[in-house]
């Protein structure tokens, strides 16, 4: 059966090799950076399992490697690895494969899509082939893999030649490709540490009683400025949905769960266009394209969010409460 464990280790391996190419280049820091998330993502399940079982000491040093990479990542900065092949090459390989570059891009969400719909279903010899409770995560990982093998058929390289391109990717990146999975684990705090009780106390004490569409209101507006202050809808959306989502929009008004999640999330997305928070999506594409501005990208996405937001509230006013 293919768990988020083997995906997790598939992860562990690039970044364990994207590490060790930084040390033959005598980069130092960002090779132990590497290296370090590479020993994190490898042991997480024992780690959990340790814990489980009353042993706190893996999961101690898991903490201690979290603080050394937030101390290296300073010394990260921005780097620009050396291309492994120049504008005119790919300008060349591009007019002679055409649109079928586009085919391992689309085996990654069919792939997907295809095992988390169906992959409950995939048995061999009576034994299921993923994880039900991982199904999308695994589906992923699993498309990953086939997209690799299908770029090297579309053009001809070897494998490595992806891996060294991904590795230049992740370089570029630096520090801001974590983002994503810190500040989902972010949201997770806030919400163990009380934060959703306390905006539901103060939803009750200021909006008007029994006015679901306040309600509504107050909870698409925040899922937008907690995306902003944290960076991420995925960081926002326990918060908003534990402190408003759940106990007075579902509970009490009787909305509808699916609907206000996925609307929900829609408009933490308009959040995510503008703000600096979300360094991957708007910092790290400014540095690549050598914008003049690192906020070009937000400025040129601030209208997009703002009727996105508006179309958002307006389906959600509709629906929700059918």
């Amino acid at each position: 059966m293919l768990q988020i464990e083997q995906a997790h280790l598939l992860l562990a391996v690039f970044m364990a090799y994207t590490g060790w190419r930084n040390l033959r280049e005598r980069e130092r820091w960002r090779g132990a950076f590497w290296l370090i998330l590479a020993a994190l993502f490898g042991s997480g399940g024992a780690v959990l399992r340790a814990a489980h079982a009353g042993h706190p000491l893996p999961a101690q040093i898991a903490g201690a490697a979290v603080i050394a990479l937030a101390l290296i990542a300073p010394r990260l900065g921005q780097r620009r690895p050396a291309e492994q092949s120049t504008p005119a090459q790919r300008q060349a390989w591009a007019q002679r494969l055409g649109h079928r570059l586009l085919l391992p891009a689309l085996l990654i969400p069919i792939v997907t899509v295809a095992v988390a719909l169906g992959g409950d279903q995939l048995q061999w010899h009576g034994l299921r082939l993923f994880d039900p409770a991982q199904m999308t995560l695994t589906g992923l990982a699993l498309a990953c893999l086939l997209a690799l093998g299908a770029a090297s058929a579309v053009t001809g390289q070897a494998p490595s030649h992806g891996l060294a391109e991904g590795r230049r990717l992740l370089d570029t990146m630096g520090w801001a490709a974590l983002l994503p999975v810190l500040l989902a684990a972010l949201g997770q705090v806030f919400t163990r540490s009380g934060v959703g009780e306390a905006i539901a106390q103060l939803t009750t004490d200021w909006l008007p009683a029994g006015s679901a569409v306040a309600c509504l209101l107050a909870y698409a507006l925040g899922m937008v400025l907690f995306t902003v202050i944290m960076g991420n809808a995925f960081a926002a959306f326990p918060v908003m949905t534990a402190g408003i989502g759940l106990p007075l929009l579902v509970q009490r008004y009787g909305a509808n769960p699916a609907v206000l999640g996925a609307l929900g999330m829609l408009c933490g997305y308009c959040g995510t266009l503008l703000t600096p928070m979300a360094a991957n999506f708007n910092l790290v594409p400014a540095a690549l394209l050598e914008l003049r501005s690192p906020y070009g990208v937000i400025r040129a996405q601030v209208w997009t969010a703002v009727l996105l937001f508006a179309v958002n509230l307006a389906l959600m006013m509709l629906l929700v409460f059918r």
